[in-house]
């Protein structure tokens, strides 16, 4: 029975990541293949049900996966896939900055024939408004990302100083 409980505890602890461990990797996950495809994998065990950043970074993986799909139909359908699933987590969590974040850093990066690029100015704005009710690790985060940002100007890129 203890062994049973074990298991249990370790298969669960297992199945879903830490936030910070997907933080640090999300940083690199563009930089190859295999990190895309670590970072997929290390998020399957997520399900829909589960923390909502966790949720929107695991859409964010399948965008990113998508890139690398042989098939355009299948490349098409992985993308429109992740794109549903980041968009219902901000429905369902509007004023979350690190999901806004997540969909800002997908929306810049994707190609424009896409069409998934209508809400960069509006995530810009709330990040930039939002910033300051943050706590320390978060606000750090968000810096990171804002100073390699494209979407953000030299100026813009003053808030998070």
């Amino acid at each position: 029975m203890k062994l049973l409980l074990t298991l249990l505890l370790w298969v669960n602890f297992a199945g879903t990541p830490d936030l910070a461990s997907i933080r640090k990797m999300y940083t690199d996950v563009t930089k190859s293949e295999t990190n895309a495809k670590n970072f997929v994998e290390k998020l399957s065990g997520v399900s829909n049900s589960d923390d909502k950043i966790l949720v929107a970074y695991k859409a964010a993986s399948i965008l990113l996966d998508s890139k690398f799909e042989k098939k355009l139909g299948d490349k098409i359908d992985r993308f429109k896939e992740g794109a549903k699933l980041l968009e219902s987590i901000i429905d369902s969590e509007p004023n979350n900055i690190e999901i806004r974040m997540i969909r800002l850093s997908i929306q810049e990066n994707v190609p424009g024939i896409t069409g998934y690029k209508k809400n960069i100015k509006e995530d810009k704005k709330f990040i930039t408004a939002h910033y300051a009710e943050q706590n320390a690790s978060l606000k750090e985060y968000l810096k990171d990302f804002v100073m390699q940002s494209k979407s953000f100007s030299a100026k813009e890129k003053q808030f998070v100083k």
